[in-house]
């Protein structure tokens, strides 16, 4: 039997008020407004409407109350588990405030990242949620313009103009290398994400070459290798590094995903980790507890960076006061994957 048929009509406010022997400015003041109706009446309504199955129809209550009630948020992928999370932190912070979250991905390219937002605007967002701060100048331009409520995550620049939460990436990966520079290592590498129209990545790439200069070491062209944020892509990567003379004794790896192929090639090559190849990771994505050996990496609060993500947008729409910059702390997680070097191992 079909579930529909051309004599079903769907429920209509009218219908609701008749049900509940109320006007239909009740029914949508009890809708819209709740606070502004007594608790007795939105008992009765809500009855209705349960009753009913009715819908309130999402294009004439934006128009009513001049907003959609929906933010959206372009993210380069949703093929990576740390933005998996994120998308899940966002959804459900909003989700309490009874604002739906919409996203879009961009890619990695600033110019779909552009196109998305603008998308979603279009489409009726009347906040967005960004990554990182290198975004088109147009599509700032065009935010701007608007007064749109805008919130950048995964970076913080506390002296910007643009609202942020997030944390130093610099920072973060610098402690990192040092501390691989604390256990003896002095031929660091790092495997990168593409540095190309991504400022964290290009900052983690910073705060490697940052720590090797401080302590006086070298951090060579070759030793620098960019890869896309896949296994297959990582393990090419890791083979690159070692076929060098000579190799590296430690990699500090832009994500975990890129840190879990390099270990996946490490073993493929017969390396040991960490007696002979020290590996770091960045993210601390649930596998990298399980992994055998379990990776060192920086631990990032993606659900607290996300939630704080939504508390400032959900603060710019409804009018209050919140900071522009909020930093969020990480924290380097010791685990198997490093150790100190083998004394023959030491040198330039």
């Amino acid at each position: 039997m079909p579930m529909t048929s051309p004599g079903n009509k769907h429920p209509t406010i009218d219908d609701v008020a008749r049900k509940a022997a109320v006007s239909t400015a009740t029914v949508s003041r009890v809708l819209n407004r709740p606070q502004t109706v007594s608790a007795s009446l939105r008992s009765k309504v809500a009855a209705a409407v349960t009753r009913l199955g009715y819908v309130p129809h999402a294009g004439a209550r934006a128009l009513m109350l001049r907003r959609s009630g929906t933010v959206g948020a372009v993210f380069p992928t949703v093929d990576n588990a740390i933005f998996a999370t994120a998308i899940d932190a966002l959804g459900r912070r909003l989700a309490q405030s009874d604002i739906q979250l919409l996203i879009a991905t961009s890619g990695y390219d600033v110019l779909g990242e552009m196109r998305q937002a603008i998308n979603l605007v279009t489409r009726g967002a009347d906040a967005l949620v960004l990554c990182g701060l290198c975004q088109h100048p147009d599509l700032l331009h065009f935010i701007a313009q608007r007064s749109l409520p805008c919130v950048h995550v995964m970076v913080h620049e506390p002296s910007g103009k643009h609202v942020n939460v997030g944390f130093d990436n610099a920072a973060a990966m610098a402690q990192a290398t040092r501390y691989l520079i604390d256990l003896g290592h002095r031929r660091i590498a790092m495997l990168a994400g593409i540095t190309q129209h991504n400022d964290r990545a290009m900052q983690r790439v910073e705060g490697v070459r940052r720590a090797l200069q401080a302590a006086g070491l070298d951090f060579p062209e070759q030793r620098l290798v960019q890869r896309p944020y896949a296994l297959a892509d990582a393990r090419a990567g890791l083979r690159q590094l070692m076929a060098q003379d000579p190799a590296p004794t430690a990699v500090v790896c832009g994500n975990d995903v890129l840190a879990f192929g390099a270990l996946l090639e490490a073993n493929a090559l017969g390396l040991k980790v960490p007696a002979e190849l020290s590996i770091v990771g960045f993210d601390d994505l649930e596998m990298a507890r399980h992994l055998q050996p379990a990776l060192t990496t920086v631990r990032i609060p993606t659900q607290t960076m996300w939630s704080s993500a939504a508390d400032r947008i959900v603060a710019a729409m409804g009018g209050q006061a919140f900071p522009r910059s909020t930093e969020i702390d990480v924290a380097l997680v010791v685990r198997q994957s490093t150790a100190p070097v083998r004394s023959e191992k030491r040198g330039p």
